[in-house]
């Protein structure tokens, strides 16, 4: 059915869903939680300070509102919960103040703040909690869609079709019920035995088909026929040897490697993966060349316009005085520059393009495309396959990425593509030294800023990582903005970054970061992996416990980009056993490993239910022995060759190899 006929979906409603892809009913139900809430009241003598809390009770005081600007507010009044008087402070709902009366009955959800007796609420529901816990879905706001609404209009689907991919061999032997009760289970489930149950079934069947093409990759490998190229290896090792810096002994091997896939006779599908500052970024650049020198254009795609500038610019330093047309693909680029750039490239006129994901729309036409490198995970997906295939166009690939993960799961995750790692670090790059600080030690966290702003040194600060709060979070870089420039205002520049803001002007505050113009930038958000500003030495993460082990890693990589000393200061009151091993190692290899053990099978309540793969419910980490499972089971469907007795996947497979 289409999804503007199901009830309680208005025009405006319907174009936002079409807009993003949900065109009909059965989308819609395919449009999973990623997380969920279990509503049950929350014992508060058990509470720790800033654990989240769900209580309800008794309005006592009238509420009062204070307003910050035009924009946000503040309300405040008491609850009584029986057993405890309560502040409340709930941010930018002051249009609920003449419903809110003494007596009025209200569930609070939010964090509990133990030393101000005071429930910083995210939410307010009107009437008391039910006396048996309930899960609740929660949804990815759409536009303007909210997840409440999702799944109103979810509840709303009276009957929807699915395609069972998991043969019934499989269901028997792993006990899974059947996709369309998994699916009505995970939207509402009664019990956390359902949840589960849907989960089991919804989690194998992504990790299956992922499985099913994996091994069909690798299994189909040697048929991939590569361009054909004969690089002079004499040409390549005088590029390198005119380096300013020496290759390590992990990027020459790297580079080896990617100068014979380029010249073999099957495509290249390789994956560099490295710590943050390796050096992934220079190997890439000698695959650019050798694959210039063979007479092809490349193209490097980077996640973001920040990132896609500064590779262009290190490529044009790079390569200075070598003839080599470089130009940048831009979505800030007028409409006339662009067109200019499009004509260009179907003339061959231009031998390395760089930008996002627009390098592979409609309107690109290359003339002879030899290699495409993504940068950052930015997995080169199907939609781009598909575009250029439709124009004869079949590169070879390689990727980058920052986040490394161990061997044995690298090989099963990208179980389609060879796997280069590089541990060694450029010479001249110190460790950064990373301390623990508590909120009370403020003091020694600020003399140490100080110092590096003395030496004329930049700093990022990372504000705390608050759950679905925007507004909240707001307001924490607003507390922290005043507490730099009470401490720095006089003496250097301070900096802004939040969600709220556009692109153009995160853009334009990141310059400015990048020029020196701010020594202190603040941000919610957290700063594109790959910026790269030699200038900056410290990193300041409040509530670090907030944030996972990787994310830790990756947000301490922006700094250290340089010969001179750099710090990373992790601030919280709870020590974890994430931000001790942050303490003692810089190795994103050994983090890695760490991050996967104690990541351990996961808990569905409350944690993300996306995975590092762009699965809608799996996580390779928390599901790997679901994954290993499907790995196996699809891995003997094709070998014994009993997939042929089922079409349906038979079809999936060859729409998938096809594009490839």
């Amino acid at each position: 059915m289409d999804i503007g006929a199901l009830k309680g979906i208005g025009p405006k409603t319907e174009k936002i869903f079409k807009n993003t892809g949900i065109m009909t009913t059965d989308d819609l139900i395919s449009y999973y939680p990623f997380r969920y809430d279990v509503i049950k009241r929350s014992d508060i003598s058990k509470l720790l300070d800033d654990d989240k809390i769900i209580i309800d009770g008794l309005v006592e005081t009238r509420p009062n509102v204070f307003f910050f600007n035009k924009k946000m507010n503040k309300m405040s009044f008491k609850i009584n919960i029986g057993t405890h008087l309560i502040n409340v402070v709930i941010f930018n709902r002051g249009y609920l103040k003449n419903k809110i009366d003494i007596a009025t009955k209200l569930t609070l959800i939010g964090r509990y703040d133990k030393m101000k007796n005071t429930i910083v609420a995210s939410e307010i529901r009107f009437g008391m909690l039910p006396n048996i816990p309930v899960i609740e879905p929660i949804y990815h706001q759409i536009g303007s869609i909210t997840s409440n609404q999702i799944r109103m209009f979810i509840n709303n689907i009276n009957d929807f079709s699915v395609i069972e991919y998991v043969p019934d061999y499989l269901k028997e032997k792993y006990k899974l019920i059947d996709k369309k009760e998994a699916i009505i289970d995970i939207h509402n489930p009664n019990s956390e035995l359902e949840l589960k149950k849907g989960l089991a079934y919804l989690k194998y069947e992504e990790l299956f088909l992922f499985m099913l093409r994996m091994n069909s990759l690798r299994l189909n490998k040697k048929n991939k026929i590569g361009l054909k190229r004969n690089v002079d290896r004499a040409l390549v090792d005088k590029f390198i040897n005119g380096l300013p810096f020496k290759l390590t002994e992990d990027q020459a091997l790297s580079v080896d490697k990617i100068f014979n896939d380029l010249n073999s006779e099957t495509r290249m599908n390789r994956l560099i993966q490295g710590d943050v500052g390796s050096g992934k970024t220079i190997v890439a650049i000698i695959a650019l060349y050798i694959n210039y020198l063979s007479g092809y254009e490349g193209a490097l795609m980077a996640p973001t316009e920040v990132l896609a500038f500064q590779h262009y610019n290190n490529l044009k330093k790079i390569f200075d005085g070598y003839n080599i047309n470089i130009e940048l693909l831009s979505g800030s680029l007028k409409q006339k520059e662009k067109k200019d750039i499009y004509k260009r490239l179907e003339k061959k006129e231009i031998d390395i393009i760089v930008g996002t994901h627009a390098l592979f729309s409609r309107d690109v036409v290359y003339n002879n495309l030899g290699l495409v490198i993504t940068d950052e995970q930015h997995r080169f997906g199907v939609n781009q396959r598909s575009n250029l295939k439709n124009k004869g166009v079949t590169p070879d690939i390689l990727y980058l990425s920052a986040t490394p993960i161990p061997r044995t799961y690298a090989l099963t995750i990208y179980g389609d593509m060879d796997v280069s790692s590089i541990k060694t670090m450029p010479s001249g790059r110190r460790n950064i030294i990373t301390y623990l600080k508590k909120n009370s030690e403020i003091k020694d966290v600020l003399s140490l800023m100080y110092e590096e702003i003395k030496k004329g040194h930049q700093i990022y600060v990372i504000a705390p990582l608050i759950e679905e709060s925007d507004k909240i979070d707001l307001e924490n870089v607003n507390k922290l903005e005043e507490k730099m420039t009470s401490a720095f205002g006089k003496v250097c520049k301070i900096g802004v970054m939040h969600g709220k803001m556009d692109s153009k002007a995160k853009d334009k505050v990141m310059e400015e970061f990048k020029n020196g113009d701010i020594s202190i930038l603040i941000s919610t958000t957290v700063i594109e992996v790959g910026v790269d500003v030699k200038n900056a030495t410290m990193m300041v993460i409040f509530d670090a416990y907030r944030f996972g082990l990787s994310q830790l890693h990756q947000l301490r990589g922006r700094v250290g980009r340089n010969d001179i000393q750099s710090y990373c200061v992790l601030i919280s009151d709870r020590e974890t056993n994430r931000l001790d091993v942050m303490t003692k190692t810089n190795d994103g290899f050994k983090i890695s490993e760490e991050d996967f053990k104690m990541r351990g099978s996961g808990d569905i309540f409350g944690v993300r239910q996306s995975g590092d793969m762009n699965f809608k419910l799996a996580d390779f980490k928390a599901d790997y022995n679901i994954l290993l499972k499907a790995r196996d089971d699809t891995l003997y469907l094709i070998e014994s060759k009993k997939i042929e007795n089922y079409p349906k996947l038979v079809k999936l497979l060859d729409d998938s190899i096809n594009l490839d």
